[in-house]
């Protein structure tokens, strides 16, 4: 009967023991799960808060950007352009005194004043963020084309398809059209291309923007990424549209952009 109890108080004690661990493993488990749910809440959080920050010190640097851009543009209407005003002006008034061939090679400078300055007022057009939202996207692409075709550096060619949408968020409009800037920048710059394409598609939903270049190309894998591509890639994320550059070894570039049109 002893030994009978003594098996009765084995048993129960082995039981406490197992339920005991089985109830700190359970405490433990639950403690394991709470806490890694936390902390992936917090990296969650914490990620979250630097996207957010990166975020809005991107706007900011776009910000101080166009302001920039809005001042240049601005000193080169209001004072560089008056002051080739002025001194078309005197070239005319030079010209009526002299004769022969000095009167040739005054009209010959004068011309070349006409077309500097008619540059420096499409320049500072293109570069004014109010002349931008006033024009409206299509028309500053058309200015920015008829422009690059002036330079007589390259033959640019600007073709829409479907019916035009209008931009309910104006400042999109302002961002790709920076983007196509600097293709358009880094086309006369480094490309030595003969043509430059522009195909605008009005879609339902999303606008897709196509540029390529026949120019030198280039491999993508090897590219070290400037500042001017980054700058394009963080503006299309500002305004979540899919952004897309190929290029190959003498057959050129292209940039494929397309923007869901937003209404915020």
């Amino acid at each position: 009967m002893a030994e009978k109890t003594i098996s009765n108080e084995i048993i129960a004690l082995i039981a406490y023991v197992i339920f005991f661990t089985f109830s700190l493993c359970i405490v433990f488990i639950i403690f394991f799960t709470t806490f890694q749910k936390r902390k992936n809440q917090l990296l969650q959080d914490k990620i979250q808060q630097q996207q957010k920050f990166d975020e809005e010190l991107i706007k900011t640097q776009q910000e101080i950007q166009e302001e920039t851009l809005k001042h240049v543009g601005r000193e080169l209407h209001d004072n560089i352009g008056q002051m080739m005003v002025l001194a078309s002006m005197q070239m005319k008034v030079a010209a009526a005194t002299v004769k022969d061939e000095t009167k040739l090679k005054v009209d010959n400078a004068s011309e070349a004043l006409k077309s500097a300055l008619d540059e420096v007022r499409a320049l500072s057009r293109s570069l004014n963020t109010d002349v931008i939202f006033n024009l409206g996207f299509l028309e500053t692409v058309k200015n920015e084309v008829a422009r690059i075709n002036k330079t007589g550096l390259i033959v640019s060619h600007l073709t829409t398809v479907g019916p035009k949408v209008q931009f309910e968020n104006k400042k999109d409009e302002i961002i790709l059209f920076r983007i196509l800037q600097e293709f358009f920048s880094n086309t006369l710059k480094y490309a030595e291309a003969e043509f430059l394409n522009v195909t605008i598609t009005y879609n339902a939903e999303f606008l897709t923007i196509k540029v390529e270049d026949d120019g030198l190309g280039y491999d993508v894998n090897s590219l070290k990424k400037g500042s001017g591509l980054i700058n394009m890639e963080k503006r299309a994320e500002l305004i979540n549209t899919t952004f897309q550059l190929k290029s190959e070894i003498e057959k050129g570039t292209v940039l494929t952009l397309e923007y869901p049109y937003r209404t915020v």
